[in-house]
């Protein structure tokens, strides 16, 4: 069984798409065994706590630096047993120190194709501003591996969204989320969990079909 931690910040949709599919079957062989938000007032952590999961928050604010959080957050991470790490629309950088420890055991989820809006300036509501402003013609989303860059690691899976002439910053995030995030995010987890997914010189190879949606 592949034992997950999943990393928060905001609302979990996507959180709530992973109980969603590990209840209904689309998700095999997979537990989620603690959730962890950087945010006290995030609406996920209530999300895990009515479904019966191990919710907390390890928040910055509440350490001296960012050393004694990024300790805290690995402790947590050791403590919750987990496999495999997802940033489920988690707004914190994983520090190198994590990474090296989970190496090939991270996945984040972008509301872009990489390498397009992606890296330190690209996150939230600004992927689509960003969308919006360039013209293009045709978004989507990236479940990636994380490595020390940002937005850098091996790409998983991809899937693309039609951009619409009327579409506003807000209604674009939300079609992404509901085309491809929602769908993407528990499709690698299953992957992953039934061993279908290595990573080879830098590039993910998935030894099986990988259709979404």
């Amino acid at each position: 069984m592949l034992k997950l931690a999943v990393l928060v910040s905001g609302g979990g949709t996507n959180l709530q798409a992973i109980m969603d599919s590990i209840a209904d079957g689309r998700i095999k062989g997979a537990q989620i065994t603690a959730v962890i938000s950087n945010n006290h007032h995030a609406y996920a952590l209530k999300r895990a706590e009515k479904a019966g999961l191990f919710a907390r928050c390890i928040s910055p604010k509440d350490y001296k630096d960012r050393e004694a959080f990024h300790e805290a957050l690995l402790a947590a991470l050791l403590e919750s047993q987990a496999d495999l790490i997802v940033l489920a629309g988690c707004l914190v950088v994983i520090p190198k120190a994590i990474v090296k420890v989970y190496e090939n055991r991270i996945i984040n989820i972008h509301p872009s194709l990489i390498p397009a809006f992606c890296g330190k300036d690209y996150y939230g509501l600004k992927v689509h501003e960003g969308v919006l402003a360039r013209g293009v013609k045709v978004t989507g989303a990236t479940v990636h591996f994380v490595d020390s860059g940002t937005d850098t690691g091996p790409i998983l899976l991809q899937k693309a969204v039609e951009v619409r002439a009327d579409d506003t910053p807000k209604s674009l995030q939300q079609r992404v989320m509901e085309e491809a995030e929602w769908l993407l995010l528990p499709k690698a987890i299953d992957l992953i969990a039934s061993g279908a997914v290595t990573v080879t010189d830098g590039k993910v190879v998935i030894t099986q079909p990988a259709c979404v949606g």
